[in-house]
């Protein structure tokens, strides 16, 4: 942070959305959350923690995913669409890295999965300091010594993941020779991915938002 309080990062925001789904049984982005989908939400979140752009990977064939968007009046210039997701979802961060239409502006990269709207914005705002802090590393969250999402890249790594032989976002940073500031935060909020119902029931009785 500089000395007015204001970010020296310019931060682009990639929600991941191009995953089956398949032990929720249902898009998980289309699940209920706050006023909005889990998917608006997390679209909203990012926006009000100033992120300069935003954009969502999703299936090139999810029609539900591009209704949503659609109704989110999301715009169509900051869509990836990502044409083999069975691949995984280091598939989609290199979809990602691949994509022309960022920013020239922007500094670092935020990798957001799309199972995680129970984070709250005091832990993100943290991290994008922490990022600011450390520009030239990549941050990630440490909660009980286990790394945890989102993840904080700077853009001279980032770029390095669209030709990169990684099999998982996870070997792709253990081999990046920038090297990692890991924040040590005492949120139990991140180890929890809302991968089946009942972690999605879990995330709403102990995150959710209150009436």
């Amino acid at each position: 942070m500089n000395s007015a309080g204001e970010s020296t990062i310019s931060l682009g925001a990639i929600i991941l959305g191009a995953g089956r789904s398949v032990r929720m049984g249902k898009p998980k982005l289309l699940l209920p959350w706050a006023k909005n989908s889990v998917l608006g939400h997390l679209i909203e979140q990012w926006h009000a923690l100033q992120t300069v752009q935003i954009a969502v990977v999703c299936a090139l064939d999810d029609q539900a995913i591009q209704a949503e968007l659609k109704r989110l009046e999301f715009q169509e210039a900051n869509r990836i669409f990502n044409a083999s997701p069975q691949d995984g979802m280091f598939s989609s961060i290199q979809c990602a890295a691949r994509w022309p239409g960022w920013k020239s502006t922007l500094t670092h990269f935020a990798i957001v999965l799309g199972d995680q709207p129970h984070l709250s914005h005091q832990t993100l705002r943290a991290l994008m300091d922490t990022c600011a802090d450390h520009p030239q590393h990549i941050c990630q969250p440490r909660y009980r010594g286990h790394r945890h999402h989102p993840v904080f890249l700077p853009k001279s790594v980032f770029t390095t993941a669209a030709a990169s032989p990684a099999a998982s976002l996870k070997e792709f940073l253990d081999t990046a020779t920038a090297g990692a500031f890991l924040h040590d935060l005492d949120d139990p909020a991140l180890e929890l991915d809302i991968d089946r119902p009942e972690d999605y029931q879990d995330a709403l009785a102990k995150y959710g938002p209150r009436s």
